[in-house]
């Protein structure tokens, strides 16, 4: 299958997913990634704001708050297809901008260079064991991850994972998949 077939694949299978067993599956994900050390540890968490049928990411970000950790978010250029992450302190410094993703007002939001964020934790569509992510196709993760060298999760539903991905140059797997019953590392 090709990147763009896999990522047809899934979205079906995540739009068709019951709400209440995503919410269920969903709190299992966030309880298994507040119990790695990585997240313990993180002063700076990065983390995307979820839209639909994706994990929900706002009870992320405001249990790092709870927790008295930055939390910072992506902005996207379009432009060059680049981004860079913004600390959020409330969810009114948030705009709704094209696809309607959420994003951070700049005006509003201060930048966070890629060597101050702990952890990030990385969205995507698809997952093989090796770590390695079929995205939404726009390429920005993939770019940042080039700037990028500490720790690195994914959060997905057990139908993300899959046997095998078409991998390009330009991939970079993440350091550890956390799902709903299982914590899996493939990177030390």
């Amino acid at each position: 299958m090709t990147k763009q077939e896999i990522r047809k694949s899934i979205q079906k299978q995540l739009v068709k997913m019951p709400k209440q067993e995503r919410e269920h599956l969903s709190r299992h994900i966030r309880d298994n990634l507040f119990a790695t050390k990585e997240w313990k540890s993180a002063e700076t968490i990065g983390v995307t704001v979820s839209r639909g049928a994706e994990i929900d990411t706002y009870p992320i970000i405001r249990r790092g708050w709870e927790d008295g950790k930055s939390v910072v978010v992506p902005k996207c250029h379009p432009g060059d297809f680049s981004m860079d992450f913004r600390k959020l302190q409330s969810f009114d410094e948030l705009e709704t901008v094209y696809f309607g993703l959420k994003e951070p007002i700049i005006e509003e939001t201060q930048s966070v260079s890629p060597d101050q964020i702990d952890l990030l934790i990385v969205p995507g569509l698809a997952y093989d064991e090796s770590g390695y992510r079929v995205g939404f196709g726009g390429g920005y993760y993939d770019r940042y991850l080039q700037r990028y060298s500490n720790r690195t999760v994914s959060l997905l539903f057990p139908s993300q994972l899959v046997n095998e991905l078409p991998r390009e140059s330009f991939d970079f797997p993440v350091d550890g998949l956390i799902l709903p019953d299982l914590v899996k590392y493939v990177r030390e």
